[in-house]
């Protein structure tokens, strides 16, 4: 599904990634872990086509994403970002409605198939009765799972979400990666996700590509890549696996 080949990236003079290469199974669930600075969200936006790597390549179901028109990419990959834009005042309905410009022409009004997948991405989101909401009127849990239905409303075969749960409280966390853990599993969409707490990794996400040092450090089963030595390398710290559960010290 997903294909990447000695992959660098570098804002200005500083090398961001160096030398990735990787493949991701169609219908898998992948987090992105690694230290602050390492390049996750780096590595998420030259698989989405939002920055085009300085050498190497990335392809999707067999094309190279930089030969896709930016219609022909958004309807493959959806790309749920860290801190979505709230400056701008759409309800949540409108905004979600979003989602299904790439399927429509120019000066073409949505049709009744668009506002029943909006709605049915809504009530899977549990988000349908914040329809009329604007940003300002939504917790950051429910702003997280309006951008979510609008990635959804997409209909791509690949979501691609930048730490969905950062700043959210514990039971809003839980939820984001329940739902997207259904998704992948009744939708049999490709989930790449850039995770920060990685016990929520551990706990949800079968595969994982942990990077270091601006390199792929290991792929593979999550539980192989948080290792103590592993952890230890990426972040630093000591970790001690206790039945599932990760705890950390200095």
């Amino acid at each position: 599904m997903i294909d990447v080949q000695h992959l660098d990236y570098s804002y200005g003079t500083k090398a961001i990634l160096r030398g990735l290469t990787f493949g991701i199974a169609e219908g898998s669930f992948t987090a992105i872990l690694g230290a602050n600075g390492c390049g996750k969200t780096t590595l998420l936006r030259c698989i989405s086509g939002l920055l085009t790597p300085h050498r190497g390549t990335v392809s999707i179901a067999g094309t190279a994403v930089s030969r896709y028109t930016a219609r022909q990419r958004a309807q493959k990959v959806a790309l749920v970002q860290q801190h979505p834009q709230t400056d701008i005042e759409f309800s949540a309905f409108e905004t979600v409605l979003m989602g299904r410009n790439p399927y429509q022409h120019h000066l073409q009004n949505e049709s009744q198939e668009d506002w029943d997948i909006v709605e049915r991405a809504m009530k899977q989101t549990n988000t349908w009765h914040l329809r009329l909401s604007l940003p300002s009127q939504m917790s950051g849990g429910e702003l997280q799972r309006v951008m979510i239905a609008r990635a959804l409303a997409q209909q791509t075969p690949i979501l691609l979400l930048d730490e969905p749960t950062s700043n959210l409280d514990i039971a809003h966390q839980f939820e984001i990666m329940e739902l997207l853990s259904d998704i992948n599993r009744n939708e049999h969409k490709t989930i790449l996700i850039v995770v920060h707490d990685l016990n929520l990794a551990l706990r949800y996400c079968p595969q994982a590509l942990l990077l270091h040092d601006r390199s792929l450090l290991y792929q593979g089963p999550t539980p192989d890549a948080l290792t103590p030595d592993r952890i230890r390398t990426a972040f630093g710290v000591r970790a001690q696996n206790n039945e599932g559960y990760l705890r950390f010290e200095r």
